[in-house]
């Protein structure tokens, strides 16, 4: 699998990788193993990433790291798109989101987005893009996912910051897109 450290604010670590051969499962872990491993300086062979058992039935669950059989404090965030895989590491008190998608959206997904996006400009797909990949990001962050609409995310206009009105939590935004790839970070600024 071929990847890419991505450019990250401080204290949250990205990697991009794809492989057409490689299931999204295995670039997922192959990727969180890496960063771990690279954070707390020991051999990624001696790190475990597994998920987390579910606690109830629709939960999502999130990927976790061990080293020495003890789980370690960080928090593993992913996303996947096709042959692509995006995975986020930070402290365990930063929230964190993700969207991921290919520059040029076929018919449907264009379709989907025009539909929930409510922009004066629905042609100018540039805009239509980042506006979308920020409200997933937010929506990935906050935790709640398709249980948000996509028309409740607020954002700010120059698409730095993104909310859920009924939470009082601010997301910042950060563009980490790479080659044909837009990547859309949403995360919790670090407490002092």
């Amino acid at each position: 699998m071929q990847s890419v450290l991505l450019e990250t604010p401080a204290g949250i670590t990205a990697r991009l990788g794809w492989d057409p051969k490689l299931p999204e499962h295995d670039r997922k872990r192959a990727l969180a193993k890496e960063i771990v491993a690279t954070k707390l300086g020991v051999d990624a062979k001696d790190v475990r990433v597994e998920r987390e058992a579910p606690r109830t039935f629709g939960f999502h669950t999130q990927l976790i790291a061990e080293v020495g059989g003890a789980e370690v404090p960080l928090k593993i965030r992913n996303v996947n798109f096709r042959a692509a895989t995006v995975v986020a590491v930070s402290d365990p008190d930063v929230s964190l989101g993700l969207d991921l998608r290919d520059a040029h959206p076929d018919d449907a997904e264009l379709h989907l987005m025009q539909r929930h996006s409510h922009l004066l400009d629905e042609s100018n797909l540039d805009k239509l893009l980042a506006h979308w990949t920020r409200v997933q990001a937010v929506r990935d962050a906050d935790g709640r996912g398709a249980l948000v609409a996509p028309d409740h995310v607020r954002l700010d206009s120059p698409l730095t910051r993104g909310w859920i009105p009924d939470r009082k939590t601010w997301y910042q935004l950060a563009d980490l897109s790479r080659d044909s790839w837009i990547i859309t970070l949403a995360y919790t600024q670090q407490p002092a």
